[in-house]
């Protein structure tokens, strides 16, 4: 799948770490994905929760830029959970 395409197919998925940025604004979701991805090995997943809503448009530019997986995200209330699967 193209890094910058949305995925909707996330329900289930599983995931290797997660990262709670909920209540932060841009650009510090990204900037706590990135370093924390750093510490991730090549093909896992990462579970980024956010509620900025300019999330949406940054992580998967920020999949796209760093060659990383954008793999799709899913709402749940007001918590949007991204998928990034490390390249």
């Amino acid at each position: 799948m193209d890094s910058g395409t949305r995925a909707t197919y996330v329900k289930d998925m599983t995931y290797d770490d997660t990262l709670d940025a909920i209540g932060l604004l841009c650009p510090l979701p990204v900037l706590k994905a990135r370093k924390r991805l750093k510490s991730m090995d090549k093909g896992q997943v990462l579970r980024l929760e956010a509620t900025d809503p300019a999330a949406v448009i940054d992580v998967p530019h920020f999949c796209a830029e760093q060659g990383h997986d954008f793999l799709g995200d899913e709402s749940q209330n007001d918590v949007t959970h991204y998928f990034i699967r490390k390249g």
